[in-house]
């Protein structure tokens, strides 16, 4: 006769404990713990011995994995070349972000020769038609989709014939286990949903990728366990006030975390960025003083984008440093080497840089086309047309190169840049009296 045991797992945080307590060791939560029976059966010495039986890894023969390709080429480029047969992938983003709409575009063209699941559990089947007749007018009869929150009806996939070649699950908040007696949505529900989704992958082959919510932090919402128990982990980014997207690998058992895609978001769903200097510039055919493109690395690929300065005599007794698409920080630091290594007077002088659409800018390498932008609104001159600037500036007032100066230099070049600074080490000053002589 079959037994039973006892498991008691926090709501908040999805720890184990052996016993129950009224507040949680782990998160210091009060009344959390819950208790849970788990049935289980006596195993034999003998028959668990029999059971293992180790390979050697010179016998395992090593086979070709065949990617799954979207048939979108920023997607791609982000998973490592396409989607791991049996891989659990995670899609995590803030709220309207587009999530939905990328994981019904990467169904929808998977499902034009195979079938494909869509396992809804926070819309009803007329809204998520009103999405796809957004996203195409021809919708094929192989995409189903259920919304069915019952995480053990995958367990009938053999039942399905044909089987998907690919299973969304929209979202892991919402899919429920139930073994369990907590809400959907909670820590334990969570570990529990992905620990049955990562089996059924590994045994059935179909990959799976599981929609992700971010909190208010910008953390991935459910346990840390989460986001280590699935194989790739890609956050979807952007700005809600603008039409621009990034896909951001931060983990992949398969492949590089380096890559990045980019997308920019209409009426008729996502669509690829092939020139981001379209996007990141404001076109302006005429050079403007105060406007200066550089080219910055998202992972491993270059994009040029706009940087504008203005530079404007100020009435307070302490000037303003406003920074958009940069940290203040930087701009108060190159303000400061502009002021004292090049002579120019700008502490009397309120400073406003902004990124051209919306982009924020981490690394050091755009700090050369920052200090040149402002140099050139202080002088009202412009900067030569077809320039690209790359570089860090010191406190010395000396411009550093930075990683990846070959890639950026022929980047800048392909979309039409005739001429790059600064690729070698060079004083601030000497680059600005060649400049603006």
């Amino acid at each position: 006769m079959s037994k039973s045991t006892s498991t008691f797992i926090c709501d908040s945080c999805g720890n184990t404990l052996s016993k129950w307590y009224g507040q949680c060791p782990n998160c210091q939560a009060w009344n959390s713990i819950k208790e849970i029976k788990i049935p289980s059966t006596q195993i034999s010495s003998t028959t668990t011995a029999s059971s293992l039986k180790p390979i050697p890894a010179d016998k395992v023969k090593a086979s070709q994995i065949v990617r799954i390709s979207t048939d979108i080429n920023e997607v791609n480029r982000v998973l490592g070349g396409g989607i791991v047969p049996g891989s659990l992938t995670l899609l995590a983003g803030p709220p309207g972000i587009g999530k939905s709409t990328l994981a019904t575009q990467i169904a929808l063209n998977l499902s034009q020769n195979q079938p494909i699941l869509y396992l809804a559990g926070e819309e009803n089947p007329p809204q998520i038609k009103i999405r796809l007749h957004r996203l195409t007018q021809k919708i094929p009869s192989s995409f189903l989709f259920s919304t069915d929150t019952n995480v053990s009806s995958l367990l009938n996939l053999e039942t399905l014939s044909p089987k998907p070649a690919l299973i969304i699950v929209d979202s892991i908040q919402t899919i429920h286990s139930p073994n369990l007696p907590s809400q959907p949505g909670s820590p334990a529900q969570i570990k529990q949903v992905t620990h049955i989704l990562m089996q059924i992958a590994k045994t059935t082959l179909i990959p799976i990728i599981i929609i992700g919510h971010i909190t208010k932090e910008g953390n991935i919402a459910g346990p840390k366990l989460l986001e280590h128990m699935v194989d790739t982990v890609i956050h979807f980014e952007g700005d809600q006030n603008h039409h621009y997207r990034i896909l951001r690998a931060v983990k992949n058992r398969f492949g590089t975390t380096n890559e990045v895609g980019l997308f920019t978001m209409t009426s008729a769903g996502l669509k690829e960025i092939k020139n981001p200097l379209l996007l990141f510039s404001s076109q302006l055919k005429t050079p403007i003083p105060g406007a200066a493109t550089s080219v910055i690395m998202e992972g491993e690929r270059p994009i040029l984008v706009e940087i504008q300065a203005l530079v404007n005599p100020t009435t307070l007794n302490i000037p303003r440093r406003v920074a958009q698409g940069i940290p203040v920080n930087r701009l108060i630091m190159l303000s400061a080497i502009i002021n004292r290594r090049l002579g120019l007077p700008i502490g009397n002088y309120d400073v406003f840089v902004n990124v051209t659409g919306g982009l924020n800018i981490h690394e050091p390498a755009a700090d050369l086309a920052v200090a040149l932008a402002i140099v050139s609104a202080y002088k009202q001159k412009p900067l030569p047309a077809k320039l690209a600037l790359f570089g860090e500036v010191g406190l010395l007032g000396e411009v550093r190169p930075v990683p990846f100066s070959q890639r950026r230099d022929k980047e800048a070049k392909r979309l039409g840049l005739a001429q790059t600074l600064a690729v070698k080490p060079i004083l601030l000053k000497t680059i600005v009296k060649t400049l603006f002589q």
